[in-house]
């Protein structure tokens, strides 16, 4: 398949699972990962357009940045190592893996320097799962109640990572966890203004996380293909 027709099955999708749920297509946003993917084919994917990139590690993403972070919006969705925070902020304008203080105190330290906001995801361990990073669930409260002195970091949402499962829909429980914990933590009050996104569902699940309530979904083999032995 070409980049257009995955990007129209893609859309397609989208619409389906929102017409199920009773929810707006339009609150649905794609983020394609090219953490696997050319240069190359970074810029095709931004001019087919779609606007928004997702890279795992920075390693990777330098020269992709380099060559094209004033194309698009960049949004860095990998584990986050304290002392790559340098390397990301400013170019990335949304992290999704906030998961642990030491980060974002400096998150915050550079935020602040460069006179910036960052905007951020708390990532969850909603399946609990030791191979992933995150939250336990029962940690957030106090983990938001631990960062609210932080002005520069700006809770806008949630992620979590589900379990691959041949039949997607044993991941409902996952995603819907996720969008009944942000429902408990909105309800609690314990940011300065409401938690709206939910950054979960891949390219195996997204179909059934919309039905849940995603807003962001991250595809990479289903909208950019394989390529450099993805």
């Amino acid at each position: 398949m070409t980049l257009q027709e995955r990007i129209a099955e893609v859309s397609d999708r989208i619409q389906r699972a929102c017409a199920a749920s009773g929810r707006d297509p339009g609150d649905v946003h794609v983020i394609a990962v090219t953490k696997y993917v050319t240069l190359d084919k970074v810029a095709s994917v931004l001019s087919a357009p779609m606007e928004h990139i997702g890279e795992s590690r920075w390693q990777d993403a330098e020269s992709k940045w380099i060559a094209l972070g004033d194309k698009g919006t960049w949004h860095f969705i990998g584990h986050l190592q304290t002392n790559k925070v340098k390397d990301v902020i400013g170019k990335f304008q949304y992290i999704h893996s906030l998961d642990r203080l030491s980060l974002a105190q400096e998150l915050q330290r550079k935020a602040k320097t460069a006179g910036i906001d960052v905007k951020v995801f708390l990532q969850v361990n909603i399946s609990g799962e030791e191979s992933k990073y995150g939250l336990a669930p029962e940690e957030v409260p106090d983990f938001l109640r631990s960062i609210a002195s932080l002005d520069r970091v700006k809770v806008i949402g949630l992620m979590t990572m589900a379990p691959f499962e041949e039949d997607p829909e044993h991941t409902r429980p996952v995603f819907r966890g996720l969008r009944e914990l942000r429902d408990q933590l909105n309800h609690q009050a314990l940011t300065p203004e409401p938690i709206r996104e939910l950054s979960m569902g891949m390219s195996n699940d997204f179909d059934v996380a919309v039905e849940e309530g995603s807003t962001w979904v991250r595809l990479g083999t289903v909208l950019v293909g394989h390529e450099e032995g993805s």
